[in-house]
C-alpha cells in the first residue's frame, strides 16, 4: 500500500473514531454544548485536523517580516474582529468562547502556539467545521497579509503585556444599546432561562 492509501486509512480511522464518541457523547450527555470535551475528544480532533491541514499548507512559513509595525496590525485587528470570542489575551474566557463546543482554546497555551505558520495562517483563512472557527480567507492574495500579520500577533500572545491589553480594549466593537440587550438575551437562553416577554406598545 503507498503513503496516500496509508494516510487514507489513519484520516478513516480517526474520524471513525471521533464519530464513535461524538455518538457515545450525545447519548451520554444529549447534544448540549455546556459540559466540556473530554480530553480524548479534544486530543483527537486536534490529531485529526492537523492530518486534514494539507501537508504543503502546514510548511508555509510566515512571508511578512516580524516588525512593530505587522504585530501593531494584528494586535489592532484581532481586537477589532476576534476578541469578542477568544478575548483580547487569547484565552478564550468570553461569554461566547466558553460557551462554544469545543471550547475556544487558549491560543497562549503550547497546543497552539506549537502549531506552525502555516497551520494557523490555513485556519484562519479557512475555518474549522463543527467549531464554530469561521474562514476569513477569499480569493484575492492581497488580503492574505492582513492573516499573516494575525499569526504574528497570535505568536506573541504568551509575552503580551498590560499596556498591549489596555490598547486593545480602546479598539474592541463598542455595542449599542440593543446589541447589549440581545447579548443579555442570548445569555439567558444558554444558561437555560425562558426569554423575557415581549410588551407591546401602541403606536401614537
Amino acid at each position: 500500500m503507498n503513503r496516500l492509501g496509508r494516510l487514507l486509512l489513519v484520516l478513516l480511522a480517526g474520524v471513525g473514531a471521533l464519530a464513535g464518541l461524538a455518538a457515545a457523547g450525545f447519548m451520554g450527555r444529549g447534544i448540549s454544548t455546556r459540559p466540556a470535551p473530554s480530553r480524548v475528544e479534544v486530543r483527537l480532533a486536534r490529531q485529526i485536523r492537523h492530518r486534514l491541514i494539507p501537508a504543503s499548507a502546514r510548511a508555509i512559513r510566515n512571508p511578512i517580516p516580524a516588525s512593530g509595525e505587522a504585530l501593531a496590525d494584528g494586535r489592532a485587528h484581532f481586537a477589532d474582529h476576534c476578541a469578542s470570542c477568544h478575548g483580547n489575551d487569547g484565552k478564550g474566557g468570553t461569554n461566547y468562547g466558553t460557551r462554544m463546543f469545543p471550547r475556544v482554546p487558549d491560543m497562549s497555551a503550547a497546543a497552539t502556539q506549537e502549531l506552525s505558520d502555516g497551520e494557523l495562517f490555513w485556519i484562519l483563512e479557512n475555518g474549522v467545521k463543527l467549531t464554530g472557527m469561521p474562514g476569513f480567507g477569499d480569493d484575492d492574495p492581497g488580503t492574505d497579509v492582513e492573516s499573516w500579520e494575525l499569526v504574528h500577533f497570535i505568536r506573541s500572545l504568551p509575552r503580551i503585556t498590560a499596556e498591549e491589553l489596555a490598547q486593545m480594549e480602546r479598539l474592541n466593537p463598542v455595542l449599542s444599546r440593543a446589541d447589549v440587550e440581545k447579548e443579555r438575551e442570548n445569555e439567558e437562553f444558554l444558561s437555560g432561562e425562558d426569554p423575557p416577554p415581549t410588551t407591546a406598545h401602541s403606536g401614537h
